[in-house]
């Protein structure tokens, strides 16, 4: 009788039960996926942007002091953005311009929001190898057309960031922004 005990627990492990085998392989399996998992996780939230990063996904910039024909330079995404108030003059410079001689064609009404079309809102970077051009403040060459100026080129801008001579491909780059209160912008 003592052999028919022992005979049924083994038939009960070996049979339709879990085997001890088995048993110790989905563990093995299962340390190694949370091992793995593990591994995986620091890989993974390195790529994520750090909080610095983060932060500067927007910025506000009071722009209540810039009167009509100055400029001022703000900081979006570690790089220069220019706020320009542009007086009637400009604006009617700009619109006079025939938008099919441009290189890079575009409106002063694309390059502004409704309403607020006095406000024009670029980054900083020239469109040809990264340089800063002049001409947001007091006292900067403005080039010909009374835009911005690139010294290390020689690309010259109009009055709406439009690129009208030199080696630059495209206009300035207008960045996302809107008005969040007559004397508020927010970029990003």
């Amino acid at each position: 009788m003592a052999q028919d005990a022992g005979t049924d627990a083994s038939a009960v492990i070996d049979g339709e039960g879990v085997r001890r085998r088995d048993f110790i392989n989905i563990a093995a399996v299962s340390a190694a996926g949370v091992g793995g998992l593990s591994l995986l996780y620091p890989l993974i939230s390195q790529m994520a942007p750090s909080a610095d990063v983060l932060a500067e996904s927007s910025t506000e910039v009071d722009i209540s002091q810039v009167q009509p024909g100055q400029a001022m330079k703000a900081v979006f995404r570690k790089q220069p953005v220019f706020i320009r108030n542009l007086t009637a003059k400009e604006i009617q410079e700009a619109e006079a311009v025939d938008v099919g001689s441009l290189r890079d064609p575009q409106t002063l009404k694309d390059r502004t929001k409704e309403g607020h079309t006095n406000w024009l809102i670029t980054m900083g970077v020239c469109t040809h190898l990264g340089c800063i051009p002049l001409g947001s403040g007091e006292g900067e060459v403005k080039g010909e057309f009374g835009g911005y100026f690139c010294p290390c080129h020689g690309s010259v801008y109009d009055t709406a960031a439009r690129i009208r001579k030199g080696p630059a491909p495209r206009n300035l780059e207008v960045p996302p922004y809107e008005f969040t209160s007559d004397t508020v912008v927010k970029i990003g």
